[in-house]
């Protein structure tokens, strides 16, 4: 494939520098880790047992938990391409 002034494979590289990442974000995000609260960090509501003995070191109740997975986060895009097509979108 015809990339300009790209090198064989720069596209396929690209897409790989994208998935890599983004894994790597994943991961990151992991579950929560260490010892469960008793009550909710955000409004002092009591965790219930079953919840914390089913979710290891939870920090949030179901409510505030479902409330804040609902929240749109704006992640950092990366323009690998440079290119002014790849900036207007």
């Amino acid at each position: 494939m015809a990339g300009g002034w790209a090198r064989d494979g720069a596209v396929e590289q690209q897409i790989e520098d994208s998935i890599r990442d983004e894994l790597r974000r994943m991961k990151a995000r992991r579950g929560p880790e260490g010892e469960s609260l008793a009550e909710c960090a955000e409004c002092g509501e009591p965790i219930p047992e079953p919840r914390r003995k089913a979710i290891p070191g939870v920090k949030l109740c179901i409510d505030c938990a479902s409330e804040r997975d609902g929240r749109f986060e704006a992640r950092p895009g990366f323009n690998r391409r440079g290119s002014k097509d790849s900036q207007l979108k």
